[in-house]
């Protein structure tokens, strides 16, 4: 009776063993499920950012808890900024949109989810709608130097002509 219940006490430990090596992620596979690059999460895992187990042959595992518990940390009320978004961390040097237009903002309005922003460019006047997130996150007010920059996949050119005279028309009978 007794080398059954030491049978089963270790029937149990396999198990539990078994169902702890499943719940372990690759590096790979954990940084898929949380959303970040696998590089990224390499450096996290090397500054102790992270948690991990690590194999006899010195690989990372990552336990399901530890994901769910950085992911719950991560998307909480706390630490979250406007809206779920990053904030900035640097500036920006370059971009890749080469039609640049340099004005002065005119008017900006928000109502709900978008804005409209009035770039005053010579004597020309644009009009952008975007988020007003967007508006909040770069701080647009009236009088305030901005660039527009367009990147689309269609541009339309068009050339205006005079339009001609209207024919004479006599009033009347015709002879």
């Amino acid at each position: 009776m007794s080398l059954y219940l030491d049978r089963k006490q270790d029937s149990t430990r396999l198990e539990s063993a078994i169902i702890v090596y499943m719940s372990l992620l690759t590096v790979r596979a954990a940084a898929e499920r949380m959303g970040v690059g696998y590089s990224t999460l390499k450096q996290w895992i090397l500054q102790g950012t992270i948690r991990t187990t690590t194999t006899a042959g010195g690989h990372h595992r990552l336990a399901e808890a530890e994901v769910d518990r950085f992911l719950a940390r991560r998307t909480s009320p706390g630490t979250t900024h406007t809206h779920g978004t990053p904030r900035p961390t640097g500036f920006i040097v370059a971009l890749s949109g080469r039609n640049r237009l340099r004005g002065f903002i005119e008017e900006v309005r928000v109502d709900g989810l978008l804005g409209q922003v009035r770039l005053r460019i010579g004597d020309q006047l644009l009009t952008a709608v975007i988020t007003s997130d967007a508006v909040n996150e770069l701080k647009l007010r009236r009088g305030d130097d901005a660039l527009a920059i367009i990147k689309s996949t269609e541009v339309m050119i068009a050339r205006e002509v005079a339009a001609p005279a209207p024919p004479n028309r006599r009033r009347g009978r015709a002879r």
